[in-house]
Formats: structure tokens, sequence, C-alpha cells
């Protein structure tokens, strides 16, 4: 049967073609339908007729003019920012810090809200979505999805956050609570596979399929990537390497499972700030002192090293395992070390192991956890709003 008989044909090529046109005007900026012609492979009256769709569905504007031979200017067209915005927001034991983007990505509205103890996460929440929109001037109603990172366990069936060390307040139930008090899509994702995402997008994993992401910081965790989707176990649990049984550290059998022990013993904020105190770094925070460390040449090498011995315990470990092409350390202690200590493990991975990926740190600057979250819900933004061209 030829497909010109299937039914619903034309309308699934317009469709396509419609999307394409939108995810260039997204990546390529501002184009005439002559360009947009030219990129899809669409006529000149086929890029016209897609165009004229796009605009009467509102979805793309003029944005301007581009000066061409002798005949008159050609218009510029892009997509309508306000069409949608997204949610990214970041939650710690502290604050909680929302990001508002329209659908072209654009972070149009920020703000951090301050957690007192005992305070009702619903309302935490509550106060940042809505103090973010405001400032973006964005309408609640234009908002299509909201995505919250987290510390600790999100049940991939279920979406529901079922641990969190650092927010005992958070828990089973919650995803319904915020759905119901916001009117809006939300979705849970744990915090590092958060930062995997946006250091896939824009930082050291751009273009790896397979990689792992260690994060050092207050916690200790992975998030791991294969094929080039995260993989998150049955119960959530992939890539808590912080409860990794390691010899000489005290293993815990304590079934609640806040009991410190493990990798987490060894590579966290505090044993990291402990480990340069009897190196002779003293300082605020265990990223000042591997700053100080690196700066002091020589005579921080002993720390370094000491520190590069016991995370290659962890990221040895998930090498052995999964076999990755990349290792990205992030967190405080993974962006503070940099070059330097990436290369450190790297060396000791190869000397203790048989496998020997490359060990890289993050590139992603800041926030990375708000950015993947951002990520994430424009991605399925996109699908829904794009995806609907009929």
């Amino acid at each position: 049967m030829s497909s010109a008989r299937l039914p619903g044909t034309p309308r699934l090529l317009r469709a396509l073609n419609d999307r394409a046109a939108l995810e260039l005007l997204l990546s390529k900026g501002p184009l005439t339908r002559a360009q947009l012609g030219e990129l899809t492979g669409l006529s000149k009256v086929t890029a016209s007729q897609l165009v004229e769709r796009l605009e009467e569905r509102g979805l793309v504007e003029r944005v301007g003019e581009q000066a061409g031979g002798r005949g008159p200017n050609a218009q510029m067209y892009a997509v309508v920012p306000a069409t949608a915005y997204v949610v990214g927001v970041e939650a710690g034991p502290q604050h909680v810090v929302a990001g508002v983007a329209d659908i072209t990505g654009r972070i149009v509205g920020r703000t951090d809200v301050s957690i007192g103890e005992g305070d009702d996460p619903v309302k935490v929440v509550h106060a940042a979505v809505v103090e973010a929109a405001g400032e973006a001037g964005a309408p609640i109603d234009r908002i299509r999805r909201i995505v919250l990172g987290t510390p600790g366990l999100v049940d991939p069936k279920s979406g529901e956050i079922t641990f969190a060390w650092d927010l005992p307040r958070w828990h089973r139930g919650l995803l319904t609570a915020l759905r119901e008090d916001l009117g809006r899509p939300v979705a849970f994702e744990n915090d590092v596979n958060l930062a995997a995402i946006a250091e896939q997008h824009s930082g050291a994993a751009l273009g790896a399929k397979d990689f792992v992401l260690v994060w050092l910081d207050r916690g200790v965790g992975t998030a791991v990537v294969l094929g080039g989707r995260l993989h998150r176990g049955s119960v959530g649990a992939a890539g808590e390497i912080g409860y990794l049984p390691v010899a000489g550290t005290q293993v815990s059998r304590d079934a609640s499972r806040r009991a410190k022990s493990g990798f987490r013993m060894l590579t966290d904020a505090a044993a990291v700030k402990t480990v340069a105190r009897s190196h002779g770094f003293k300082a605020a925070g265990a990223g000042e002192a591997i700053r100080a460390a690196i700066a002091a040449g020589t005579a921080g090498s002993p720390f370094l090293d000491e520190l590069a011995r016991r995370i290659s315990l962890g990221v040895a470990s998930v090498g052995l395992v999964l076999d990755p092409e990349l290792v990205v350390l992030a967190g405080e202690i993974g962006q503070a070390g940099g070059a330097d200590l990436a290369q450190r493990v790297q060396h000791e991975v190869a000397a203790i192991a048989v496998v020997s990926p490359r060990v890289v740190a993050t590139e992603v600057s800041s926030e990375p956890v708000l950015n993947g979250a951002i990520l994430t819900g424009l991605d399925a933004v996109r699908e829904e709003v794009f995806g609907d061209t009929a």
C-alpha cells in the first residue's frame, strides 16, 4: 500500500515539518521563510504555509527584517517566548531556589526562599514558585511543568520521594499535595541526576553517551547515564554511592538509612575538611581548603593525593561495574579540585582497577541542579507544545 493512501499522512507530515521548523528557530535564532525552507528542504510555498500555520497558533512571531537584494526585506520569525513556561526548583536543607524559563530556555525569573525548622514544604515550594513566576511576569496558567530537584530517593514508578537525608519533612504524599496546591504538573527528580542532565547538555559530558557524574559535597552520590539516558534503578537508588561499604570505614546496619557510613565517610565535605586540617590546610569549607592546596603547589600535593586516593575507591567501584567512558567530578569538591584533582583521581583509578575511564571536572559552574530541573521541564513542555501541531 502506498503511503499516499494512509489516512492522516498529510496531517502527520505537516506536524513533523512544523516541529522541525520550531526546533530550528530555537537552535538557530530568528530565520526567514526562505531560510526555513532551505534548512528543512521544503519548497518556498510549503515553508510559507508552515510559517502561517505557526503564526496562527501563536507559536511564532515576526521579530524584524533581513535586508536583501533589490526586492523588499524578508521578514524574520522566532518562537514566541511566552508560549509556555517551566519552573525548576532546587530544594536544600536551608532554602529552596526556583527559576522560571520561557519556552526558549531563557531564565526570566528567580527567587530564593529560606526554610525554617518545621516549615511545611508545600508552603515553601508554593512561595518559591509564585515569587519566581511573579518576577518573570509569567501567568500561572502558562506554567506547563514544575520540576523539583531533591536529595535522596525518588521512586521511578510513583514519582514520590521515598527518602531524603536532609529533608525529613519531605515524604510520600508530598507530590500529590503540591500538584493540588499549585494546580500544575509537578515532578520530582534526584538532584544529582539533574546535575548530570546539565552536564550532558552544556558541560563536560556534552556528547557522551555513557558517563557517571560523581557528586562530592555535603552529600555524596552518583548519576549514571547509559546510552544517553539516566539509569535510576528499580527503586531510584542507582548511584547512591555514599552508602557503598568501604574497607576501613564504619558499615551501618541502620535500616532507616540515616546513619553515616561507607564511602561518604571518606569523601563528603566534612571528611575533606578534616583531612585538609591534618595536612595544615584550615579553611571554612572543603572547597576553600582544596583551592588553597592547589595554590600551594608541591606543599599541597600530599593532601590532594590522599583525597584522590579516597575518591578513587568509589570511582573504581563504579567503573568496574559500568565501565563508563567518562567520569565527571562535581559538587563543591569536584568543582574546587578542577583538572588537578581529576587527573590525580584518574591516575589512582588506573593503578587499582582494570578500568581507566577519563576523569574530568565539572564544567557547569553555576547551579547545575536548578539548570538540570529547567532543562528536564523544557524537554517535556516542548514535546507537549510542539508535538501538538495538527
